[in-house]
């Protein structure tokens, strides 16, 4: 933590790349009725593209947070951010259902490496007394990345069709671009590095998975995983089907499906930052229980209800719950000590996420055996386990130079 023009940057920086992430995951949910339609796709099918994508964000957590532990935070936010813009634009020029699956795969190998780098970059520039806050500001723009999407796809699918919807993936190369020349790398990761070339003890050796395994750290990894499997199931099981479920139960058209998207994000990203502040205020495990247990309640009050008017209204109240990702943003990287934290968090989250990657193809085909309002309520379920198991996790509430390991495991 050189100085505070350094922390601004890695803001800034977190900020922008993580919108652009987010606007890239849920494109393609924006668009898959048309898609449906073109291609002529079931919704298993579609459902199954989405898969695809969380499988490569699955895969990603190991790769992305080994590269990132071990040749540079700022690298690997390049890469991902990247990676996923490319991918992401090259679905335009697909025409079969195979070519789609195929990138969203690959570009889920961008996708997912970035979260843990950026909350690694949080915990490694921003005080301790404000890191809740920092982390939940720019975990926050992925509702913001939520609602640039679905205002796009409102304002581009019924002009354009959905294929000049992914060219928009490309604006994220000017973060790249922000990155590369105004993101300093992270101080505490040098300092771990410096310490590995002179051969310092454990630091002389490269940064492995199995480390977070070790006793002291395995119940938090595994815990903090399954509490991510259960959360994201039920987050991209719903996000996932939401939009085709405006349109074909409750008869909203695409834009109006748009502008409904939109304000539920707004809704989502006040929830982000709010959630800031009570994590500093109670702790930022008390906040992710609350999180995720309004969550659950909410998401069925919502599934439940019908009139326009009043689904317009309660999308925002639901969403302002969501606030989870941000929250687990700041706290899975207090879990683990400098050395393996963008694996360990990285880890927990997008293994998590990856094990949530069947979410959209076995709710699609619960879906066609009932209806999308059954396979959303159900989603519910998933939302309380997670918060019952975050009950089980340590409080991370110390001074920043105090060992993840030496945690307390008292609440």
């Amino acid at each position: 933590m050189k100085n505070d023009n350094t922390k601004w940057r890695v803001l800034a920086g977190g900020f922008a790349g993580y919108t652009f992430d987010a606007m890239d995951l849920v494109l393609l949910a924006m668009a898959f009725q048309p898609i449906m339609a073109d291609l002529g796709l079931s919704r298993s099918e579609a459902g199954l593209l989405a898969t695809a994508t969380l499988i490569g964000v699955g895969i990603s957590s190991v790769v992305m947070g080994w590269y990132a532990d071990n040749y540079g935070r700022r690298k690997a936010m390049l890469w991902s951010i990247i990676s996923f813009s490319i991918l992401t634009m090259a679905i335009a020029f697909t025409s079969t259902w195979l070519e789609i699956l195929i990138l969203r795969f690959l570009a889920g190998l961008g996708l997912g490496g970035l979260w843990g780098v950026i909350a690694a970059y949080i915990a490694e520039t921003w005080p301790t007394e404000q890191r809740g806050r920092a982390a939940a500001f720019v975990m926050s723009s992925f509702p913001v990345g939520v609602g640039l999407a679905s205002f796009l796809a409102g304002k581009i699918i019924p002009m354009w069709g959905w294929r000049a919807l992914f060219l928009t993936a490309g604006i994220a190369l000017i973060v790249a671009v922000y990155v590369y020349f105004f993101v300093p790398e992270s101080e505490a990761w040098k300092a771990q590095r410096d310490a590995r070339q002179r051969g310092e003890g454990k630091t002389a050796e490269k940064v492995s998975v199995k480390e977070i395994f070790a006793p002291g750290l395995a119940k938090n990894t595994i815990l903090a995983t399954l509490i991510s499997a259960f959360a994201l199931t039920a987050y991209w099981g719903t996000t996932t089907w939401l939009p085709t479920y405006l349109v074909k139960e409750r008869g909203l058209s695409v834009a109006d499906m748009g502008m409904f998207m939109t304000i539920l994000s707004v809704g989502m990203f006040f929830g982000y930052n709010v959630f800031g502040w009570i994590a500093d205020f109670i702790g930022k495990r008390n906040a992710l229980l609350l999180s995720l247990a309004g969550s659950a309640v909410m998401l069925a009050v919502y599934a439940m209800t019908e009139n326009h008017a009043t689904l317009l209204w309660m999308g925002p109240a639901y969403a302002f719950f969501m606030a989870f990702v941000g929250l687990m943003g700041s706290y899975y990287g207090e879990l683990f000590p400098t050395r393996i934290r963008t694996t360990g968090s990285g880890f927990c989250f997008n293994v998590g996420r990856g094990i949530s990657a069947f979410a959209p193809f076995i709710l699609g085909g619960i879906a066609t055996a009932t209806s999308l309002q059954t396979s959303i309520l159900l989603c519910a379920i998933p939302f309380l386990l997670a918060a019952i198991l975050t009950a089980f996790l340590p409080s991370t509430e110390r001074p920043a130079t105090q060992p993840a390991a030496a945690a307390s495991p008292r609440g």
